[in-house]
């Protein structure tokens, strides 16, 4: 499957301070009017997998579209001059804007990929279990996780893996994260896999957040 990727870099005057939720904030309550930027419609949460990603990456923000969120981004991405988060402002000094079409799905080659965001594999019900779980079980219940979110978002983005997704993670390393105020284990690490997945991408949850952001290993 191709999928139209436009990618938003913004360099301001200043490293930023502040999250993708912050980033994700100020996107949403300045264009309001755009559903895919805040995946409300008449207050209510949309649950699909999210067509604009937010990332915060080494104090640069990064936002992602895909499909229909790549349409929304190309309209608004000259239309502010700077960027709050919180109580601090930040002039825009330069914008870079990449359109690309990229493959996304089953392949026959095998990936190397990285999450250079953490990624928010476990639930409350299958944490107890990872935690007590030796540390081959671990990486088995990581893989199986890892395979339903990809899963998980080719049915969001209307793709059906009629192939056998092989994958494999390598060295995984525990990170405690910020979820709305409330601290959570993401994990970090590289994993190979025969599914081509577009650079910063996100897998699991609270991927318009930021997390579970993926690159590819050259």
């Amino acid at each position: 499957m191709i999928l139209k990727i436009l990618r938003l870099t913004l360099h301001s005057d200043a490293p930023m301070r502040g999250d993708a939720a912050k980033l994700r904030g100020f996107f949403a309550t300045s264009f309001n009017e755009y559903a895919l930027l805040h995946q409300h419609v008449t207050d209510k949460l949309v649950y699909r997998y999210p067509l604009i990603q937010y990332k915060m990456l080494d104090g640069s923000p990064l936002v992602l579209g895909v499909n229909e969120g790549a349409d929304v981004l190309k309209e608004i991405y000259d239309k502010f001059d700077e960027i709050r988060l919180g109580e601090s402002r930040y002039a825009i000094m330069e914008r870079g804007i990449m359109l690309k079409s990229e493959e996304f799905g089953c392949t026959e080659a095998i990936h190397s990929y990285r999450f250079a965001s953490p990624w928010l594999a476990l639930s409350q019900e299958n944490y107890p279990k990872y935690l007590n779980a030796s540390a081959e079980d671990k990486r088995d219940l990581l893989r199986r996780i890892l395979v339903g979110n990809l899963l998980s978002a080719s049915k969001g983005l209307g793709y059906v893996a009629k192939e056998h997704i092989r994958l494999d993670v390598g060295r995984m390393q525990d990170e405690i994260c910020l979820l709305k105020g409330t601290k959570v284990t993401g994990i970090r690490g590289e994993f190979t896999t025969s599914f081509a997945i577009p650079d910063f991408m996100g897998l699991g949850k609270s991927v318009s957040r930021g997390y579970g952001a993926v690159t590819r290993l050259k």
